[in-house]
């Protein structure tokens, strides 16, 4: 079993609100999830994101891949490392 964290859509038409959760990969994308991790509200202004550092770090050390909209919020939230490899790619690009 493949486990994916990764958001599963909640709210109503054109007001979307989104669960951070883990999952089967198999699974439907709002269908059945094993944990729920946190929250992600992009209608707030700034977005609201919480996350159970605890329980997302169990998931992380058990092997679960999150997506890439998931990691760039763990990033943003400091539970996974920024990229500094990507970041001296960029820097060193000739133009």
């Amino acid at each position: 079993m493949a486990v994916k964290i990764r958001l599963t859509r909640m709210g109503a038409k054109k007001a979307p609100f989104y669960r951070i959760v883990a999952t089967d990969s198999r699974k439907a994308r709002d269908g059945q999830y094993i944990e729920q991790i946190g929250y992600y509200d992009p209608t707030k202004d700034p977005s609201l994101v919480v996350v159970d550092n605890a329980v997302a770090e169990k998931w992380l050390k058990c092997g679960a891949q999150p997506t890439d909209t998931v990691r760039r919020l763990f990033k943003d939230a400091g539970l996974i490392e920024r990229d500094t490899a990507k970041a001296e790619k960029a820097e060193a690009k000739p133009e």
